[in-house]
């Protein structure tokens, strides 16, 4: 038919179909051709049809090109070939692989043209299933020792992260290139498999094959991806002793493998290569520059780089590295004001900069400014995602702004990802913090896959509310659920016995950890038998346990000690563990304070005032009392003794007739609390005025009757408050809910959740 037609187009209306052989040819005329090839009945002509085949792919009409391929009775492989390859160009792989199987239904021959190409597009998709039965077709008819088609199995392997196979047909390659090694030494460098990359770069070596740059920065984006920092230097070093010029991606991966490792000297190495070179003009790189001064703490350094950069010059990434490294050296100030600067000047920031910013306020107890900045980025009209929220609310949680919490809450919901692990963690850890456990379990049980973060969320939850069999029974359910626990589970666990006092559980949980699980006792472990036995009275033993200590204890350690016995009134051991704080901590004045407490129960007044002196001489002063409470979406803040808030008459006009009332019942202020050498009715005055109260009468003032109110405290919550509060639940009918730094309390109808024991 093909020797017959062409002499006929030669002679008839040739001008028509010359448009199937011009590269400007329109859509318009490819269609008047083709008109003109059904008139004629030409299309059988498979040099015809495949011209029109290809001229229609040109103008990406598929509809038609393919609808060209279907009107053939008998396709060739030329035609075939030609729309799966254009399909593919324009990234159709399903359509491309359904051309493919109408061709083998129609029982066309293959070839080693068309094969890579639709290996190509089972890559594409991640079509496994469908690419090994491709490959089972390529060993069926002899195609496997072709390179090209063997070379497009291997990547199809890689890309399926299928290495093992991959390199099964890598190995039976007739002829290896420098692309497939070059993509099976990134893949092993990926999984961290450092003999393997070395064993495959040295028989590349033997065959005459050298690499290439894009090799290179495979093995060493690989190496760092995988968390072997050190393979992926020493394989920039190699590179360059070699002969081989880095470009922008080499340096941006070694500078953040220098920054995983906090290697500043290898680092300023690095930057004075890259100024070398003259890649301090790219934008990867300078992004690279200011992630690695952050994580190694340079903040100076960091800062000067980011003065004498251009901003034009910076783009949304490097803005983002720099705000994040800002805030993960405690610079959330300037980190802050880096932002403002950024929007001020109309700066492209998205998310990701939204969130980095508000992540680092959570971080760094600006939370109020992170709440703040949450509304902004709404306003702005960027919508948060998955990581937004979980950034958001441990700020939530910080400060108990539970209306807060619970808009986010109901902002997960709406777009569908309370699912995501992460958030899932966040709103269980939010929900215990503002005192709403039973809604922290609620969100637990909603969890549909969870991780160790999970159960450890909830497990402290249970802690910090001092439901120790509650905590323990989670603790048993997770080993049910077969997750094993981690040292962060067994924190929680052991604290959770601390709040209970359940001294023999903790003792089996302690020696359980490393008999059972082989996890060896950490820091915090030991702080929580400390604190455990401590709290129960056995001083002596905390005090034998912390000398048995196989390292020496930290500040931590030493606190729940002196913490304990001031609880009891130890002297001795309260001496012994002061004295170690203040080597470890000499600029704390938490430490001399709770010295000068115990000294104070005793009435020793000569050693409390020797103790404040050493405080006056080295500048130190008593942190304040500070509460927390929200009312109508607003935190506000209370500072003990303060006077500056407005409504401060009402409120201790309120303190006052509540004082009264509590006298008729029969309560007395317990001025054994007032630490100082003042008469009675000092101590009083003394004890209306600690901020926690100030926040529960702010809360009566300015809430309905019988609505809940939510408080923390900066400092453990003294006895004399603690009964307060009962007697207010029960004579307000309030649930009063009151987070201090040891753990909650929950308030009701006279009754604290605690049992008195705290």
């Amino acid at each position: 038919m093909t020797r017959q037609a062409l002499p006929f187009l030669e002679n008839l209306n040739t001008p028509i179909l010359h448009c199937l052989y011009s590269a400007i040819a329109s859509l318009s005329q490819t269609r008047q051709a083709h008109a003109y090839i059904l008139k004629s009945g030409l299309l059988a002509d498979t040099h015809l049809s495949t011209r029109l085949i290809s001229r229609y792919a040109n103008h990406h009409s598929f509809v038609e090109a393919d609808l060209v391929l279907r009107s053939i009775s008998d396709p060739s492989i030329s035609s075939c070939s030609t729309l799966i390859y254009a399909l593919n160009k324009s990234n159709l792989f399903t359509q491309s692989l359904n051309v493919f199987s109408r061709m083998l239904s129609h029982g066309v021959l293959l070839d080693t043209h068309v094969l890579p190409n639709v290996v190509k597009a089972c890559g594409k998709l991640s079509a496994l299933k469908f690419g090994r039965e491709i490959h089972c077709i390529v060993c069926k008819y002899g195609f496997d020792s072709d390179s090209v088609v063997q070379a497009s199995l291997v990547h199809l392997y890689l890309k399926s992260d299928r290495i093992r196979d991959a390199r099964n047909v890598f190995e039976r390659l007739p002829e290896g290139d420098v692309v497939t090694y070059g993509a099976l030494l990134s893949a092993y460098a990926r999984k961290g498999c450092v003999n393997e990359v070395k064993e495959i770069f040295s028989g590349m070596q033997s065959y005459g094959l050298g690499p290439n740059v894009v090799s290179w920065n495979g093995m060493i984006t690989g190496f760092n991806q995988s968390g072997n920092y050190v393979e992926a230097v020493v394989m920039f070093q190699e590179m360059h002793s070699k002969g081989f010029q880095p470009d922008h991606i080499t340096v941006s991966s070694v500078l953040s493998a220098v920054g995983d490792m906090e290697r500043f000297n290898i680092g300023i190495q690095v930057l004075c290569y890259v100024i070398k070179l003259g890649l301090l003009h790219c934008k990867f790189v300078i992004s690279a520059l200011i992630d690695m001064f952050g994580k190694c703490a340079c903040a100076g350094d960091l800062m000067k780089a980011f003065e004498e950069t251009n901003e034009e010059l910076m783009d949304v990434g490097a803005r983002n590295a720099l705000i994040t490294a800002l805030s993960r050296n405690g610079l959330v100030d300037v980190a802050m004001g880096v932002f403002e600067r950024f929007r001020v000047r109309g700066r492209e920031l998205n998310i990701v900069s939204w969130t980095s910013i508000i992540a680092g306020c959570s971080q760094n107890g600006k939370d109020i400014e992170a709440l703040e900045l949450f509304r902004e980025m709404q306003s702005a009209g960027v919508k948060p995602n998955s990581v937004t929220i979980p950034c958001l609310l441990p700020a939530c949680g910080n400060i108990a702004a539970l209306v807060h919490g619970k808009a986010a809450h109901g902002f997960a919901l709406r777009t569908g990802i309370t699912a995501d692990v992460h958030v899932g963690s966040a709103l269980v850890d939010m929900y215990a913090k503002c005192g709403r456990i039973h809604l922290s379990r609620l969100c637990f049980d909603r969890i549909p896959n969870k991780n160790s973060v999970c159960w450890n969320a909830i497990m402290g939850g249970y802690a910090m509310h001092g439901k120790a069999n509650e905590a323990i029974d989670i603790f048993h359910l997770m080993q049910q659920k077969g997750h094993k626990p981690d040292f962060i589970s067994f924190s929680c666990v052991l604290s959770a016995c601390s709040q209970g006092g359940l001294t023999e559980q903790g003792w089996r949980f302690f020696n359980s950890m490393c008999e059972d699980y082989g996890i060896e006792a950490k820091m915090e472990h030991y702080s929580c038998m400390v604190n455990l036995l401590g709290r129960s009275g056995k001083l002596e033993e905390a005090y034998t346990m912390i000398k048995q200590m196989p390292f020496e204890p930290h500040a931590c350690v030493w606190g729940a000690l002196l913490s304990s016995c001031r609880l009891h009134n130890n002297i001795r051991l309260g001496e012994i563990a002061a004295r170690n704080l203040f080597e470890l901590e000499p600029n704390n004045p938490g430490n001399y304070i709770l010295l000068s407490n115990i000294y104070a129960s005793k009435a020793m007044w000569d050693e409390v005032d020797a103790v404040r002196d050493v405080m006056r001489s080295r500048g130190m002063k008593k942190n304040p009392g500070c509460s927390w409470i929200e009312i109508k979406n607003r935190v506000h803040m209370l500072l003990a003794g303060d006077k500056s808030n407005p409504q401060m008459t009402e409120i201790i006009e309120k303190l006052h007739k509540l004082s009264l009332e509590m006298k008729k019942a029969g309560y007395l202020p317990n001025t054994n609390l007032v630490l100082q050498d003042v008469d009675e009715q000092d101590k009083e005055q003394i004890l209306c005025g600690h901020s926690e109260k100030l926040a529960v009468a702010l809360g009566i003032l300015n809430t309905p009757p019988g609505s809940p109110l939510q408080i923390i405290k900066n400092l453990r919550i003294c006895g004399d408050c603690h009964a307060v509060m009962k007697f207010i639940s029960g004579f307000e009918g309030r649930e009063i809910y009151v987070r201090d730094t040891n753990r909650f309390h929950h308030f009701k109808d006279g009754v604290c959740s605690c049992g008195d024991f705290w």
